[in-house]
């Protein structure tokens, strides 16, 4: 049976998970996106506007027969999160997506709605949560534990043993070394090197990282 996809969000990281879905065997069913003026891409039927999600549900009997995807990229983690909740409540199928050229170890675990993208590494143990995005060529090694809504761009390392909180975001070719904490919200700049805990809603850049904002919200 072929996996039919909603996608959520249609920009530049739609067009990349469009590509997964494709090798996958799946199609793109319906695109939504809340703003109104984003092009229709993908030759599927587009729902935009702040109601967009609700019009697309009023066309279909039956929701569980679609699998919903989230292209929010960035350090979006708590918009994705959020619309995981919304897709979850209205009974979409939110399985993880993983690209057949990515590696997830047997042992690992993938929340819902996560994407694992072309190269991108999943090591023994490594934990990832919901609504996560492990984009290409990252590496997540053994035993780390990635929270929900987190966003490891391309290219970067998470070492093993790494605790990285809710909606972080980890920058383009950062590394982060073995046994260290990404706390919640935090943004790690790219090229980082991670030496020390980094604390909540805070944003490190360079190598060593040094602290350069500290938001408590």
């Amino acid at each position: 049976m072929v996996r039919r996809f909603v996608i959520w969000g249609a920009s530049g990281h739609a067009k990349v998970v469009a590509g997964v879905v494709h090798r996958i065997g799946g199609v793109i069913s319906a695109t939504i996106d809340k703003r109104p003026d984003v092009p229709c891409i993908f030759g599927a039927p587009a729902f935009r506007g702040p109601n967009a999600f609700e019009g697309w549900l009023s066309t279909v009997p039956n929701p569980s027969e679609y699998s919903g995807v989230i292209c929010i990229g960035g350090a979006h983690g708590d918009e994705r999160i959020k619309v995981l909740t919304q897709m979850r409540n209205a009974g979409l199928n939110l399985s993880p997506l993983i690209d057949p050229n990515a590696f997830v170890d047997d042992s690992a675990s993938l929340g819902e709605g996560s994407q694992v993208l072309p190269g991108a590494v999943v090591a023994a143990e490594a934990s990832i949560g919901n609504a996560c995005i492990i984009n290409h060529r990252a590496s997540i090694d053994h035993e780390s534990s990635i929270g929900n809504g987190v966003h490891v761009a391309p290219g970067a390392t998470v070492c093993g043993l790494v605790t990285i909180d809710t909606a972080a975001f980890v920058g383009a070719g950062s590394v982060v070394l073995p046994r260290l904490s990404i706390g919640a919200h935090a943004r790690v700049g790219a090229g980082a090197v991670v030496t020390r805990n980094v604390a909540s809603y805070s944003t490190v850049v360079g190598n060593p990282a040094k602290l350069i904002h500290r938001n408590q919200l």
